[in-house]
């Protein structure tokens, strides 16, 4: 079974001591994919995102997540962060990192990762404008089309 590291942050997320981390030591691994998914600006008119979540389920989810990933594809390590509170644009909100002995795995595991991640992980986000009002962010039905591509559910 694959090594996971799950956490689910208030702080800004620090990409290379994470991807670091899936590394350090390891000489039987040949591949590291890194996926850092950033605040938009939308165009300049969004002040902050806010992402907020259920402490305890959301870190439950995003695990049972990465055991299925770590099952379907041959990964050695999963590291996914993700944030929670206000997200300014630019800032990362989530990090998905896989390490495996060969580069498709890790590929694949990432993808797979972060496809369920935007439709089964609890987390709601509210857009705060610059101008105008706020509002809760909608799912979207391309989120699901990418989820339903991988067939097997899990």
């Amino acid at each position: 079974m694959a090594h996971l590291s799950i956490a689910v942050v208030a702080e800004p997320i620090d990409l290379a001591a994470a991807t670091a981390e899936l590394a350090a030591g390891r000489t039987d691994i040949g591949a590291v994919v890194t996926f850092t998914g950033l605040c938009r600006d939308e165009g300049g008119t969004l002040e902050a995102l806010e992402l907020e979540h259920y402490p305890g389920m959301a870190e439950a989810e995003i695990t049972r997540i990465a055991e299925s990933a770590a099952a379907r594809f041959d990964v050695d390590t999963i590291a996914v962060r993700h944030r929670y509170g206000k997200v300014r644009p630019g800032e990362v909100i989530v990090l998905v990192a896989t390490a495996s002995k060969h580069r498709q795995a890790a590929f694949e595991a990432a993808s797979f990762i972060m496809d369920f991640l935007k439709t089964h992980a609890p987390f709601w986000k509210k857009e705060h404008k610059a101008t105008g009002p706020s509002g809760w962010v909608a799912a979207k039905s391309s989120d699901d089309d990418a989820e339903a591509r991988w067939k097997n559910p899990i």
